[in-house]
């Protein structure tokens, strides 16, 4: 089993910045990828982000690219973050971290991939 735990989140302004956290344990596979996702009530989960184990290889959806930015910590790798700037109230959304078993540059962002996932933060941007 694997666990994440998720942090940060809430309340902030057009063209603010906030930063969440993964923090991911227990049986963690070597080539685990880690993904953010987002949902709004009434839509399906969207994919976001995608970073392979060693961080070396990222995968980023259309509509945060060049905004948001994945990364793992540098002194704890099973840490993750995802880094969102210039956040519009278009990002208003519940944001989730996810793991799977190994990277895939054609299907980092297929939902069903994933194996385990964190509880959920809520993030939300006003005009």
């Amino acid at each position: 089993q694997v666990q994440l735990v998720q942090s940060g989140g809430g309340l902030v302004q057009a063209g603010d910045s906030l930063r969440l956290s993964c923090a991911a344990s227990g049986r963690i596979l070597p080539g685990s990828t880690m993904g953010w996702f987002r949902q709004t009530p009434g839509k399906e989960r969207e994919f976001i982000a995608a970073i392979s184990s060693g961080g070396g290889s990222k995968t980023y959806a259309d509509s945060v690219k060049g905004r948001f930015t994945i990364s793992r910590d540098k002194e704890n790798t099973n840490t993750v973050y995802l880094q969102m700037n210039s956040l519009t109230p278009e990002d208003t959304a519940l944001y989730y971290c996810a793991s799977r078993p190994y990277y895939s540059n054609n299907y980092n962002y297929r939902e069903q991939d994933y194996n385990y996932w964190g509880q959920g933060t809520q993030v939300t941007v006003s005009s």
